[in-house]
């Protein structure tokens, strides 16, 4: 029974590693594709306008979870479905990691 749940817990720690392996966005790609995002959030992260929140130093789940939720319908703006849609797995996961890179400002 020991072997079993030790066999459990291994497979559960390799699956989440192998999904934030998966996840792990490219900041040098984000940061390029983070420029049609820079009118309203910053190039910084620092929004530029009131409505639009700062994106610097949030972490990458947040970040991910927010644009998949606006590329999915699920959490509705007009501005920011129409931003994410278009935008695919990994430039979700770029411009995740690159907004996390900059830390809080």
């Amino acid at each position: 029974m020991r072997c079993g749940l030790t066999a459990v817990v291994l497979a559960s720690a390799l699956a989440a590693v192998s999904h934030a392996a998966l996840a792990a966005g490219d900041v040098k790609a984000g940061r390029a594709k983070a420029v049609q995002c820079a009118a309203c959030h910053g190039i910084d992260g620092m929004s530029k306008l009131p409505e639009a929140p700062n994106l610097a130093g949030q972490t990458e789940e947040y970040l991910m979870k927010a644009l998949n939720d606006f590329r999915s319908g699920e959490h509705k703006n007009e501005m920011m479905s129409m931003m994410a849609k278009p935008l695919s797995d990994a430039d979700v996961a770029n411009l995740a990691a690159y907004y996390h890179s900059l830390g809080k400002q």
